[in-house]
């Protein structure tokens, strides 16, 4: 009896990596994904998607469907060298003047600087939430993942699961949320050297053309919107993974990650630019990490 009870113990852990495997396991791009502008400048190669800016053009994909709510996740390696100028951008958006978006933008830089995120969130098309952090590794080396998790009661930014951000729900306070709009995915790389490195003083140098940012691991696990003005089917009474409060709140071990990377890596937060914003907007007033 104990070798029988062994052996199913070893079973049960084989069916758990093989499950955990499955599940982190990520589609492939054309499944999810497709190129929405210059498709000569976003190359499949395999299991990575390249997406490429020179002086002609820059590229962009864009998910095939819009969802309500959940988890998607991208890994992606960055511009290598100098890639000051040039921004590389992995978000999710409704449409319309009134959207809502959540951004991840890379804000290239010279060689040897640090990369630098930053990301945003627009309600009812009200953006202005900016807040920026120097990663705490080298993103154009090797692949890391960049996620955003959505649910009724939070919206989290994480790189490689450490959160980053965090917006909660504070309708209660009269704040607006986004949970009303079905968004799609997108991504893109283009020139933005007025603004994007050291507020547009270094200039994207053209001479290291073509830029690439490199894309694989496509995740999206979350609520298919059949069109985008029936949202019955993920914002009514059934309960979705993600709307499970050990989920959709943070636990203490990822409050601790999200205090120890505002301590060490933001840079620039919305909340405490007093020029910028003389009377703090009301949810930096309710956000306890803000």
């Amino acid at each position: 009896m104990v070798g029988m009870d062994l052996f199913k113990c070893v079973m049960m852990i084989m069916v758990l990596v093989v499950s955990c495997g499955e599940a982190v396991s990520g589609a492939k791009f054309d499944e999810l994904y497709r190129s929405s502008w210059a498709m000569d400048h976003c190359v499949n190669e395999g299991e990575v998607t390249k997406l490429k800016l020179d002086n002609y053009s820059g590229a962009g994909f864009e998910s095939r469907s819009k969802y309500l709510f959940g988890k998607v996740s991208i890994q992606i390696k960055l511009v290598e060298g100098d890639s000051a100028g040039t921004v590389t951008a992995f978000y999710m958006s409704s449409d319309g003047p009134n959207h809502n978006e959540f951004d991840f933008e890379f804000l290239g830089n010279t060689t040897g600087e640090p990369y630098i995120v930053q990301t945003n969130i627009y309600v009812n098309g009200v953006g202005n939430r900016e807040q920026r952090l120097n990663l705490w590794f080298d993103p154009t080396t090797e692949f890391h993942t960049y996620s955003i998790l959505w649910s009724k009661r939070s919206v989290v930014f994480m790189v490689d699961e450490t959160p980053i951000r965090v917006q909660k729900n504070l309708e209660e306070k009269g704040i607006p949320f986004a949970k009303d709009q079905a968004m799609g995915v997108y991504s893109s790389i283009w020139n933005a050297d007025d603004w994007a490195t050291q507020g547009g003083l270094v200039k994207t140098d053209w001479s290291h053309a073509p830029f690439v940012a490199s894309y694989k691991e496509f995740q999206i696990d979350a609520c298919e919107i059949p069109t985008t003005t029936d949202l019955s089917k993920c914002n009514g009474d059934q309960k979705f993974w993600w709307d499970e409060p050990t989920v959709s709140e943070l636990s203490l071990h990822q409050n601790h990650q999200l205090i120890w990377v505002r301590a060490n890596h933001m840079i620039y937060d919305y909340c405490f630019d007093a020029t910028r914003f003389p009377v703090t907007p009301l949810e930096c007033q309710h956000h306890r990490h803000l």
